[in-house]
């Protein structure tokens, strides 16, 4: 059974993760999520894309952590090949915008899929964090990305504190490119694609390939190494400890 749904409108792609009640993240669930994306980019109808959710409330928590809590680290190193990787190539060659519409609660790899898009829509009830310093791993994709947004002292803070933020905290971080009121994120969304939708093709494509080069600055060659540093981590004590007080609910204990 398909955990996302994929739709094309008035030229724009719309794909909407549909695994209750958190979207949490699987190897099955990246790879459908990569071959969309592939298919948006190869059809000449689509010029843009929308990337949201239709579970209310959630936009996506991120990676399914089973993985590290039974020890398999190949298949940890599997899903950041996916979600690292191979999704920072599959955006930076899509050849249309993408937007992420959030309208709800975005975590963990859930973050890492909304700064892959181009654009963010949020909702202001929308809620953001990286909380896998609490569970014992490292947001180390967003070691790069983050501190040229919002600046080196910003990032650290958020990212070592694990605290979640809101959607104005995001915009004043430069996260977010456009706020809407609750339940109208989607529509936003489409607005913003169908606009970017109705400009040349061609242009948009060059235009974009021209942009995502010029701010790339070694981007996709870090993503690898931050790939590396999260399973360096995922196989410490430490990261089963802090992945199994996260399953059992309970605080972690630390070793020394």
């Amino acid at each position: 059974m398909s955990t996302i749904q994929y739709e094309v409108n008035e030229g724009v792609a719309e794909i909407l993760f549909n695994n209750p009640p958190v979207n949490a993240l699987s190897e099955e669930m990246l790879d459908e999520y990569l071959s969309l994306l592939r298919r948006a980019s190869t059809d000449a109808a689509v010029r843009a894309v929308i990337v949201g959710s239709a579970v209310p409330g959630r936009f996506c928590a991120g990676l399914n952590l089973q993985a590290i809590h039974r020890g398999e680290l190949g298949k940890v190193r599997a899903l950041l090949d996916r979600l690292y990787i191979q999704m920072t190539e599959t955006q930076f060659s899509l050849g249309k915008p993408s937007i992420a519409a959030i309208d709800g609660t975005a975590r963990g790899g859930g973050m890492t899929l909304a700064i892959s898009c181009d654009m963010i829509v949020a909702s202001e009830s929308a809620t953001f964090g990286y909380p896998e310093i609490d569970a014992g791993v490292l947001p180390s994709i967003h070691f790069t990305h983050l501190p040229r947004i919002a600046g080196r002292h910003r990032a650290f803070e958020l990212l070592f504190s694990g605290r979640s933020f809101d959607t104005a905290e995001a915009v004043s971080l430069g996260l977010v490119s456009r706020v809407t009121p609750p339940g109208e994120v989607l529509a936003t969304a489409r607005d913003l694609a169908r606009s970017i939708a109705g400009k040349s093709a061609e242009v948009i494509r060059i235009g974009r390939a021209a942009f995502m080069s010029a701010n790339d600055n070694g981007y996709r060659q870090a993503v690898v190494a931050a790939a590396d540093s999260f399973c360096n981590v995922a196989a410490t004590a430490d990261a089963r400890e802090g992945i199994a007080a996260f399953v059992e609910k309970r605080k972690p204990v630390w070793g020394r």
